[in-house]
C-alpha cells in the first residue's frame, strides 16, 4: 500500500477505461439482487491477503455494479434521480485522486474559492443579496437541519419563554424535516394545503397565530417547499415568506429538487418570494447535473450559522482566522469538496448550457403529460408545474402497480416504482435527465 507500483499504474488504466466506457455509452438499466444471492457469486471478498486491484474491480464491474440501478438511465424515472453532466462526472475523478479537504480555508483555498463561486450564481438566481453565502452539505436532510439549527438559534435569541419549538410546514413537506425535528426535539406543524396542493400564505398565518394564542409553543422557523418530491409543486413562496417575516420566524425554502429551475426563464416567476428567505437548500446532484453528492445550503446572513455551527478546540484554534471555512456553516467538520464537480461542469460548460438542459426537460415533461392525456387508459393527477409528471392508471389497484413496476425493470425497459397521493396508488415520472427523450416516455406508456 502506499506505494505507486506498476501494479497500481495498471490498475489505474483500467479504471479509467471503465470509467471512459461508462462515459461514452448509454447507461445500464441493471437492478438489485438479494444479499444471499450475490454472497453465492463473489463469496467474502474481504481477506487477509486481498484480491488484488484487477480482481477486485473486475468483481465489481462484472458483478457488484449491476447489482445496482444506475441513476442516468433516461428510463430511471423514480423518485428524483440523476444526470451528472460528462465534465461533472470527470471531474469527480480528479477530486477523488487530488485528495483534497473541504473543511477549511486554510487547506482548501483554491477548491473553497471555487465552490463559492458557484454558490454564488444559485444565490445571484435567486435573488439574495451579494452577502449571502454557505456550503456544499451531503444532501437535504443534512441542508436543512443545519439551516433549521440556526434558526431555532435565532429564536433563542428573542423568545424566552417558549415551553416548546414548532416547525411550521405544509403537509406535503419532504420527510427530512420530520427528521430534523426528531433530532432536534422539536415539534412540527403541519399546515393543510389547498386543493392544488400548494401550502398558502393565510393558512399558514391563521395555524401560526391560533399556536401561539393558545399555547406556550413557539414557532421558530417556516419551512416553504419549491417544488415537493412527489408532484413537483411550488408553495406560495411570497405568502409565506411574509406570514413569516411579519411575524419575525425565521423563512427557510427546501428547494432540493425544484430551485434548480430557476436558472429556466420558462418557469421562473413561479419562485418569486425566494428572495425574502433566510436560508434555503437545493440539490445539484438532482436537477444540476452533478454527481452525488452535493447540497447547496445557503444563507442570507452566513454570520448567524458560522456563529452557531463553528466547532472549537485547542487543534482548531488555528482556523479561526476569519477566513471563510466551510465547516463553519453546518453540521459537520471533515468534508470532502463536494461542490467542486458542480463548479467545474458549470465553468466549463456556462451558465447558458445550464439553461438549455433545464428547458429541455421541462419540455419533455410537458409533452410527457400530453402524451398521458391522450391515453385511454390513464389520468394526470395534477397538471405538472416542473418536471415531475404524476398520473394514475384506471381501474388499477396497488398489487397491479407494483407489479407492472417489478415487471418493466425485469424487463430493463424502465423503472418506475409506484407512489401514493391521497391514500392512492399513482404513478410519476422525475424527469431531471437531459438524455430522456419523448420516446423513452412513449416506449413506457406503451406499456400501460
Amino acid at each position: 500500500m502506499h506505494e505507486f507500483t506498476a501494479e497500481v499504474e495498471a490498475l489505474a488504466h483500467e479504471v479509467l477505461a471503465y470509467s471512459l466506457d461508462r462515459l461514452k455509452n448509454d447507461p445500464p438499466l441493471d437492478g438489485p439482487r438479494t444479499a444471499e444471492d450475490l454472497y453465492s457469486e463473489v463469496g467474502n471478498t474481504i481477506t487477509a491477503r486481498g484480491l488484488g486491484g484487477h480482481e477486485a474491480l473486475e468483481l465489481f464491474t462484472s458483478v457488484l455494479a449491476k447489482a445496482c440501478i444506475s441513476t442516468d438511465h433516461p428510463r430511471n424515472l423514480a423518485f428524483i434521480p440523476s444526470a451528472p453532466s460528462e465534465y461533472a462526472n470527470l471531474f469527480d475523478l480528479v477530486v477523488g485522486a487530488s485528495a483534497l479537504y473541504g473543511g477549511s480555508w486554510q487547506e482548501g483555498a483554491g477548491a473553497v474559492f471555487a465552490e463559492n463561486q458557484a454558490l454564488r450564481w444559485i444565490s445571484n438566481l435567486a435573488g439574495l443579496p451579494q452577502s449571502a453565502g454557505g456550503v456544499f452539505v451531503q444532501g437535504g436532510t443534512v441542508g436543512n437541519l443545519s439551516a433549521l439549527v440556526v434558526a431555532r438559534a435565532e429564536a433563542r435569541k428573542k423568545y424566552h419563554d417558549a415551553t416548546r419549538w414548532v416547525i411550521a410546514c405544509s403537509e406535503e413537506a419532504h420527510s427530512s424535516i420530520v427528521s430534523a425535528a426528531n433530532v432536534m426535539d422539536v415539534d412540527v406543524l403541519k399546515v393543510p394545503v389547498g386543493t392544488d396542493g400548494k401550502l398558502m400564505g393565510d393558512s399558514l398565518a391563521q395555524a401560526i397565530d391560533e399556536l401561539h394564542a393558545t399555547t406556550t409553543h413557539r414557532v421558530f422557523v417556516v419551512v416553504a417547499t419549491s417544488g415537493t418530491t412527489n408532484l413537483g409543486i411550488i408553495d406560495d413562496l411570497k405568502g409565506i415568506g411574509s406570514a413569516a417575516h411579519e411575524r419575525d420566524i425565521w423563512f427557510h425554502v427546501d428547494g432540493a429538487y425544484g430551485l434548480a429551475a430557476l436558472c429556466a426563464p420558462s418557469v421562473r416567476a413561479k419562485f418569486d418570494g425566494v428572495e425574502a428567505a433566510d436560508s434555503l437548500i437545493v440539490d445539484p446532484h438532482k436537477w444540476l447535473f452533478a454527481p452525488f453528492d452535493a447540497c447547496a445550503l445557503i444563507y442570507r446572513e452566513p454570520e448567524l450559522a458560522r456563529a452557531v455551527h463553528s466547532q472549537h478546540a485547542s487543534y482548531l484554534d488555528t482556523l479561526k482566522d476569519g477566513a471563510w471555512s466551510p465547516s463553519d456553516y453546518a453540521v459537520q467538520l471533515t468534508r470532502r469538496t463536494r461542490g467542486l464537480p458542480f463548479w467545474f461542469s458549470l465553468a466549463a460548460h456556462g451558465t447558458d448550457a445550464y439553461t438549455d438542459a433545464m428547458e429541455h426537460t421541462l419540455t419533455v415533461a410537458y409533452a410527457a403529460a400530453d402524451l398521458v392525456r391522450a391515453h385511454p387508459n390513464l389520468e394526470l393527477v395534477c397538471e405538472p408545474e416542473l418536471s415531475i409528471v404524476a398520473f394514475k392508471r384506471r381501474g388499477w389497484t396497488s398489487k397491479d402497480y407494483e407489479n407492472w413496476s417489478n415487471t418493466l425493470l425485469a424487463d430493463q425497459v424502465g423503472f418506475i416504482p409506484p407512489s401514493s397521493h391521497q391514500g392512492q396508488p399513482i404513478l410519476r415520472f422525475a424527469i431531471v435527465n437531459p438524455w430522456t427523450k419523448i420516446s423513452d416516455i412513449e416506449i413506457i406508456l406503451n406499456r400501460l
